[in-house]
């Protein structure tokens, strides 16, 4: 854990997911939840909730069979199942409605539950959410390759040489822009919670199924449909999506803007699937002028420029992306 973080089980009917917590540095501030990515966990979080601690108080959850969470009782993985959990989850904390994140996988369940429990949610924030594409981009056809029903043991088989270190450094280079911003002891700990992970009985069964019901959701029609349950979103969104993103494609940007009513959509030419992590400062700034909009008067302008007043400046590390973002009316 991040030092500040909390960890805690929470039971609800059918699931035990594990919630990781960093309270605010004031009290009375809004409550927040985060939801992550296919084979992630509420660690991807970590670097945003810390920059959102005098804003927000910031909870993430483990999906089931992800992180600290064990493997639903029934053994379903679908995004139903994931955003009932979630659901679950908000209804047992009684913290009222949330501003909600999502990533990857996180996003598609994060717009489900948005769109089917409107109560619970005051803003929606996705970053490179999992939406219906009829075109793949090819760097992503592997991961797509879990849902089909045997590939997963067959890559198990096919990799079982690999080290912890050459697993990381190929998610990394999947899901980042630039994985040369990731930091050493940033590395090293993610190699220690690869070994931990592949101990687990479960891993390759919650990644291939939670693959197949992701793949399923996009089959998909009527109001059960991801992208008409968009539609019906009411919370204010924000959207954030990586131009070198190799698992979502860019083109999607612009579809979900027109989808999501009255969303501000941010794009990063230079980051990858998880722009929370590697551009943690920008995504924050973003996530701050939603909340400014959401909470007070509204915003009037179409266009706010990345480097307008407010914005905390380039990325710590290695200088922040030159981005881009868009108010559309709903």
């Amino acid at each position: 854990m991040a030092e500040g973080e909390r960890l805690r089980s929470v039971r609800v009917p059918g699931v035990t997911l594990t919630v990781r917590s960093r309270p605010p540095v004031r009290e009375g501030r809004p409550p927040a939840f985060y939801v992550h990515g296919l084979g992630g966990s509420s660690l991807n979080w970590s670097p945003l909730m810390a920059l959102l601690e005098d804003a927000v108080d910031s909870e993430a959850v483990d999906l089931p069979g992800f992180g600290d969470s064990p493997p639903p009782d029934d053994g379903d993985y679908s995004i139903t199942a994931h955003a009932r959990a979630v659901i679950r989850c908000l209804e047992a904390s009684d913290r009222g409605p949330v501003h909600l994140f999502g990533n990857s996988l996180g996003g598609a369940v994060a717009t489900r539950v948005a769109a089917v429990r409107p109560d619970l949610v005051r803003t929606l924030t996705l970053v490179s959410p999992a939406l219906p594409e009829l075109r793949v981009q090819r760097s992503a056809v592997p991961t797509g390759l879990l849902a089909v029903p045997g590939v997963a043991p067959l890559f198990t088989r096919l990799t079982r040489e690999w080290t912890a270190e050459q697993r990381v450094r190929g998610v990394m280079n999947l899901c980042y822009g630039d994985p040369s911003r990731v930091a050493p002891e940033g590395f090293r700990h993610a190699v220690q919670e690869m070994e931990r992970r592949q101990r687990l009985p479960y891993f390759w069964d919650a990644m291939a199924r939670s693959a197949r019901g992701l793949v399923s959701s996009y089959m998909l029609g009527g109001q059960h449909g991801l992208w008409r349950q968009a539609e019906r979103v009411l919370a204010p969104t924000l959207l954030v999506y990586g131009g070198r993103d190799q698992l979502v494609g860019f083109r999607m940007a612009q579809r979900a803007a027109r989808h999501f009513r009255g969303s501000r959509l941010v794009t990063l030419p230079d980051a990858g699937h998880v722009a929370m992590m590697e551009y943690p400062e920008t995504v924050a700034s973003a996530f701050r002028e939603l909340l400014r909009d959401a909470t007070g008067p509204a915003d009037e302008g179409d266009t706010v420029q990345p480097d307008a007043e407010g914005d905390p400046g380039p990325s710590a590390d290695t200088g922040g992306p030159t981005a881009t973002i868009e108010t559309t009316r709903g």
